[in-house]
């Protein structure tokens, strides 16, 4: 064999899938084809933010590689939901979820994408056991009973034990396998964009919800000695499109208006950049020698910093499976064992969040209404209360 394990798809999945495995002993070759960019004022930077949960967190740190993101993390102390969903755009419920009620830490550490790429990358090149190789794509897969061959874009073929399919919602090696996918379409964009604010978001994540999907300000460190937040605005897709092309004065009053001005007049700190929403999950999340994680096998909407923790768990039972019994890498019992440990939650968590985004984009003031009398009565009962952050962490 070549390597251990190819793992296909550089982003932070495949990257810390990468050092996870790396660092429990198994050669391992990641490839992507597209060089990382690890500059957030560089042209394709991905400047979305990512919020690591607390069992997300032991898994980078298992991994080796929450020392070195650390520094850069702010913590997430409450979870702030507002409704918004009156005739004017006015806060009218506030209800906040204090990680105090469950837990001695933070519910979370939110970093940006394109500096967790930066680190992450920083990191792989001090592993012995990994060979990284961005600019190299997958393009075929071959497997029997013993062993996986990948064909690389550099026209080269290698052979390992283990395919790890990290390579997102369009998985190369998901489609090489034959496993079809369900996808769900909302008619949505979200707007992902850093700003600046004069009042101090106080490590409070802030989700307001009125129409077309939740508009969310997560903490990131000062930037020029003003506080500064990450935002993600869904909204219906032609509303998106016409946000994004509005001038920035204009459209810094819109956001302004549209945060319902908790933190102040809200001014650009960094360019704004379109991506589409849909929920899919894969038909099954095995092939012979090769396992998808993460969009390779299932999409949400980003609400509740659900997405990458789910990656996160996918990676932790399978590197659970492989060091328990490593002469069995990728055979079918343990891929079998994989499919049965992960579906339950994947199904159950596609399903939930997809719910949760149909409710935050209705629009008819009756169900508005609604949605804050479901708010507040659930924010109400304590054990209710404690039980939804704890499902939020990942508990069963």
């Amino acid at each position: 064999m070549d390597h251990d394990i190819v793992i296909s798809g550089g982003g932070i999945a495949g990257l810390t899938a990468t050092a996870a495995f790396a660092s429990h002993g198994f050669d391992v070759l990641c490839v992507d084809p597209m060089p990382p960019i690890m500059d957030g004022a560089a042209e394709g930077a991905d400047l979305r933010t990512t919020a690591f949960l607390q069992p997300a967190r032991d898994f980078l740190r298992e991994a080796g590689l929450w020392e070195q993101l650390e520094p850069f993390a702010t913590p997430l102390e409450v979870m702030r939901i507002v409704d918004a969903g009156g005739e004017t755009p006015e806060p009218r419920v506030i209800k906040d979820f204090e990680s105090a009620d469950i837990s001695d830490e933070p519910f979370g550490w939110n970093l940006p994408n394109w500096l967790l790429r930066r680190e992450m990358v920083a990191r792989l090149r001090n592993m012995p056991r990994v060979s990284f190789r961005p600019g190299t794509a997958t393009t075929t897969l071959f497997t029997r009973e013993g062993e996986a061959r990948v064909g690389l874009s550099d026209g080269t073929r290698v052979r390992c034990r283990f395919v790890i399919a990290a390579d997102g919602r369009a998985s190369p090696m998901r489609t090489a396998a034959g496993i079809g996918v369900k996808t769900t379409r909302f008619g949505q964009k979200a707007l992902a964009f850093a700003v600046t604010h004069p009042i101090p978001h106080g490590n409070v994540s802030t989700e307001i919800h009125r129409t077309g999907g939740p508009f969310t300000l997560v903490p990131l460190p000062d930037r020029d000695g003003r506080p500064c937040s990450a935002i993600v605005w869904m909204e219906e897709g032609p509303k998106a499109e016409r946000l994004l092309a509005l001038p920035p004065e204009t459209f810094e009053a819109e956001m302004s208006e549209r945060s319902c001005h908790l933190f102040g007049p809200l001014t650009l700190a960094s360019r704004r950049t379109l991506w589409p929403i849909i929920a899919q999950e894969a038909e099954r999340l095995t092939g012979q020698r090769l396992a998808l994680v993460a969009e390779a096998a299932h999409v949400v909407p980003p609400i509740g910093a659900q997405g990458l923790n789910m990656s996160l768990k996918d990676m932790a039972a399978l590197l659970e499976l492989a060091g328990a019994a490593p002469d069995r890498l990728g055979d079918a019992a343990m891929l079998d064992a994989y499919a049965r440990k992960r579906l339950p939650d994947i199904r159950a968590r596609v399903a939930g969040i997809t719910l949760l985004n149909r409710t935050s984009m209705i629009s008819a003031p009756a169900l508005r209404d609604a949605r804050a009398k479901a708010l507040d009565a659930l924010y109400t009962l304590k054990p209710v209360r404690k039980t939804l952050m704890q499902l939020g962490l990942g508990a069963g």
